[in-house]
């Protein structure tokens, strides 16, 4: 296991090189000007090319990409354009809320796709099976900004139960008002994880009931739920465990689409925040951070294979 995971850790140097590079050059080929957003309806073009220079854009494109990604190997990724703040600080500062919405959206999703997966794989083209089905297929199908809305209209406009946006109400900074503010995103981006790890649960049961060793199982006079709970699960474990590893990222970036129907402050409405402002080091910098916390998920989920399957070993 040592050995795997020095190696994955070696392949991330390059990886993360070019992942660096392509998102360098499609902010470089973006159209706009950064200066822009200093530029003053009475400024002379002297004035413009001389703050173009101290922001090091008068510089050709491949040295201002070797100064930035020496500069974020060191953990500066420079500052906003529209803030001027540092934007590791401002990741940092957003990524508590944007880590717990999605953490908690992912645990939710993951307790109920397992009895459910299990429930419908195991009841083959009975009701049950078709219900549960159907569900995942509406969760999936539906967008998330939409199903976003009806939560608000039902839940906030029409019932009154929960607030509609925002993460504290004014004057109140409980944990329980932080609760009551993420139920609903919460709820929304657990269905859409949902849909998908009952999907790829189910299709693992079905085939693994098809093994010999559940024949077995029966033969030695186990019951069925003790053969889905005991045996079964750890093997249809293994796809959900790859879409966790995979959705590391997302703990980062956040569902940008539902952050920004609720007004929920992390890393995605900073992104779409910045996305607006052409804030160009704001961007990169999340998209970097993002895809180290994507490859430490695969990692992770490498690392976790051999403790769902113990068939699974490390060679030289």
């Amino acid at each position: 296991m040592r050995r795997l995971i020095v190696r994955r850790l070696l392949q991330t140097i390059p990886m993360l090189f070019f992942v660096s590079l392509v998102c360098f050059a499609l902010v470089k080929a973006a159209p706009g000007d950064p200066v822009l957003s200093f530029v003053t309806p009475n400024m002379h073009q002297a004035d413009i090319e001389r703050i173009r220079h101290n922001l090091g854009l008068d510089k050709p494109a491949y040295v201002q990409y070797g100064i930035w990604l020496k500069e974020s190997l060191t953990g500066n990724m420079g500052y906003s354009l529209v803030n001027h703040a540092p934007v590791l600080n401002q990741i940092l500062d957003r990524l508590p809320a944007t880590a717990g919405l999605m953490g908690s959206a992912l645990i939710l999703a993951v307790l109920l796709a397992i009895p459910l997966g299990l429930l419908a794989g195991s009841n083959r083209r009975k009701w049950i099976d078709k219900l549960v089905n159907m569900l995942a297929y509406f969760g999936i199908s539906i967008p998330l900004f939409w199903l976003g809305m009806l939560f608000i209209y039902f839940f906030s406009i029409k019932m009154h139960w929960l607030p509609s946006m925002g993460m504290h109400t004014i004057g109140k900074e409980g944990a329980l008002d932080v609760i009551k503010h993420g139920i609903m995103p919460c709820s929304v981006l657990a269905i859409s994880f949902l849909s998908a790890y009952v999907r790829y649960i189910r299709s693992g049961t079905i085939s693994q009931l098809k093994e010999d060793y559940v024949q077995i199982q029966y033969a030695f006079g186990s019951n069925k739920r003790t053969i889905l709970f005991r045996h079964v699960t750890k093997h249809v474990l293994l796809p959900v465990i790859t879409l966790l590893g995979m959705s590391m990222g997302e703990l980062v970036t956040g569902a940008i689409v539902t952050e920004t129907v609720f007004s929920w402050p992390g890393i995605g409405t900073l992104g779409m925040t910045a996305v607006k402002g052409m804030d160009y080091p704001v961007i990169l910098g999340i998209t970097l951070f993002s895809s180290v916390m994507l490859i430490l998920g695969n990692l992770l989920a490498d690392i976790l294979y051999g403790f769902a399957d113990p068939r699974i070993k490390t060679t030289r």
